[in-house]
This record gives structure tokens, sequence and C-alpha cells, in this order.
């Protein structure tokens, strides 16, 4: 909550990010928190559910609930694809990354976020979830095609 509220009292931008943990209800009683302080720029952003071992899920639901918010609403189509405690660091399917940000576009999300990196294997965290840097512009091509489809 402390932090929430000096988050909030920057006046500046603030990012929740929901808890791997967390249901997607619960991101209204975060943003209330920020949103007490006066402070009405909030994005919220899905980031996956743990789901058995090494395993997040997106549930899609999850982005329709949290739009009803009120409040920006992002996907974080890289951190969505990780496999916590896969071996000795944090694996990932990056292959996926396509489709999911593809499908949260057409749920109608407001803004996507996607870490890059020319060569993944090479950067310094979160090296098995990352989309070359050379994908992304066709990645951003078809997001944004269903993206407009779906708010015409």
């Amino acid at each position: 909550t402390e932090l929430l509220l000096a988050a909030g009292n920057t006046g500046r931008v603030v990012n929740i990010k929901k808890g791997q943990f967390l249901s997607p209800h619960s991101m209204k009683n975060a943003a209330d928190k920020v949103s007490s302080t006066g402070n009405k720029n909030i994005l919220l952003t899905e980031r996956g559910t743990t789901f058995s071992y090494n395993n997040l899920i997106v549930d899609m639901r999850s982005l329709v609930i949290m739009k009803k918010v009120g409040y920006i609403v992002v996907i974080d189509a890289t951190h969505s694809v990780q496999m916590p405690g896969a071996g000795n660091k944090t694996g990932g399917s990056p292959e996926f990354i396509l489709p999911l940000a593809k499908a949260a576009a057409a749920v109608g999300i407001d803004a996507l976020f996607v870490e890059v990196h020319p060569n993944p294997k090479e950067a310094l965290s979160d090296s098995e979830s990352q989309l070359p840097i050379s994908e992304l512009k066709e990645l951003i091509i078809q997001v944004k095609k269903i993206d407009e489809a779906v708010k015409k």
C-alpha cells in the first residue's frame, strides 16, 4: 500500500503489473490506492498467472476484467511466456509471444509491452523470453491490423 501511494503521489504514470498470484479483480484495489492520491495516470499490466510448475498462463478474460476498472490495459507479451524455476534460471517459450500479443489485441488491449534484444541468448536478463529485435516489425504490423479491426 505504501509503495502504491508513494507512486501515486509522484503524479507520474504508474504501471501496476498484476502479480502472478493475483486475480484480475484484485487490480481494482491496487488502482484505487493510486487513484486515492488524485493520480489517474494508471496502467494495468497483465503478465501471466502461475499455473502448475514452471508455467505462466494468460487468461484472456483477465484483460477484459481489468479493462472494466477504467484504466489503460497492457499485455506484457514477453513476461507472459516465461517459465519460472525451469532449471537454474527462468526459462521461456518465445514462440508464443506473437500469438499472445495477437490474442490480446483481439480482446481490445490498449498497449503492448515486448522485451526485445538483437540476440536474446546474450541478454543479461530474461534471455529465454525475449523477442529478437528483427521480429519486432512484423509483430507490430500483425498486432496493429487486429487492433484496428477490433476498434472500428
